[in-house]
């Protein structure tokens, strides 16, 4: 071994001997200070456990629903029978494909039109955006702001005077329902089933929340999807029903140039045969759209039957929700943990500022 190699070791060895020297003073040192450790300590515990007492527990509200789609590749023959006709029953790419219904329980429009879905309780009906700003004790912060105190959201207030200030507030709200009420997602990517849970620290704001935001969203869901074909229905079903009455009309009139002319000169059938024939000419002609439109009008009802989506619920919530408590032992160390470690840690920046100020 060289003399350099034992140099740079006993540099290591007496490096690593002031290190155990270090760590045993500064040791011994919170060692003397114990007394501030344990009180501080135990004072931390009593405010952790305070805290898991007065703190409130959070409700969630589960609904568990199966979305089957139907898709539109099996229209294609339907498509071109009703095309003959002049008619498009749809059936193609939907507005809504895969799993863009997730982000429709996001959407500030869904989540407003819930927010202001009357709900009763107690036998007294309440929007549930006033419930959310009651548990929230919001009334009490806005003390000193008259403006938003006046605040009202009922249904013919809010559409008879729209208000920059509402809007904004409702923005808010949802933002703050979207980052830590509501959360939607799909427990297993291969099914179909998916999962809203809305927690809240208001039982009953939880559950009415979530099965009104439920509720509208697969609505506006089903109608956009079937919108497009629902209405070919009812415009072939107008039609059928006008070639309907023109045919019945036509035939009526057939019969009544009979009745009209009873005892008809043999020279005079002009008078008799042409309307007949005309009215019976009409008559047969309206049969045959008639039929083709009825045809038509059966096709795109099912196609209808095709595009509306199954939405089966699963699981629904019910009383008494699912309550998360913060534990009164889980506060107690936990405080106790964190008031030691702070203490600690103020004790050594404290006893280093000193050392660098000597």
């Amino acid at each position: 071994m060289t003399q350099s190699q034992q140099h740079n070791n006993t540099n290591d060895e007496i490096s690593l001997k002031d290190l155990i020297v270090k760590i045993q003073e500064w040791w011994r040192y919170l060692l003397s200070k114990w007394l501030i450790i344990v009180a501080f300590g135990l004072l931390g515990g009593v405010l952790g456990f305070w805290y898991a007492t007065t703190k409130k527990p959070i409700y969630t509200a589960t609904t568990t629903f199966v979305l089957e789609d139907e898709k539109g590749g099996g229209l294609g023959s339907l498509a071109g029978l009703a095309s003959m006709a002049g008619v498009d029953i749809g059936g193609g790419g939907g507005i809504f494909q895969g799993d863009n219904i997730l982000g429709l329980y996001k959407s500030r429009m869904m989540l407003e039109q819930t927010l202001l879905t009357p709900i009763e309780i107690n036998g007294k009906k309440q929007l549930l955006v006033d419930r959310y700003i009651e548990f929230n004790d919001l009334r009490k912060a806005w003390a000193k702001k008259p403006d938003l105190l006046k605040l009202n959201f009922q249904p013919l207030t809010f559409n008879l005077q729209p208000s920059r200030l509402r809007d904004s507030l409702l923005g808010v709200i949802v933002s703050d329902i979207n980052k830590n009420y509501l959360n939607v997602a799909k427990p297993d990517k291969k099914l179909s089933t998916i999962q809203v849970d809305v927690k809240a620290k208001d039982e009953l704001f939880a559950k009415n929340f979530n099965d009104a935001l439920v509720k509208n969203v697969n609505e506006f869901y089903i109608n956009t999807k079937t919108k497009k074909t629902l209405q070919n229905v009812k415009i072939l079903q107008q039609k059928t029903d006008s070639v309907r009455a023109v045919m019945n009309g036509a035939i009526y009139a057939a019969v009544a140039v009979a009745d009209a002319t009873p005892n008809l000169n043999p020279t005079r059938q002009v008078q008799r045969v042409a309307p007949a024939q005309r009215a019976q000419f009409s008559a047969e002609t309206n049969k045959a759209i008639l039929s083709e439109m009825a045809k038509n009008l059966e096709i795109t009802k099912m196609a209808l039957l095709k595009e509306t989506p199954l939405i089966q619920v699963i699981d629904q919530p019910i009383y008494p929700l699912t309550k998360e408590r913060f534990g009164k032992l889980k506060g107690l160390i936990m405080g106790g943990f964190l008031a030691d470690f702070l203490v600690v840690l103020g004790l050594i920046v404290r006893r280093l500022l000193k050392q660098l100020t000597v």
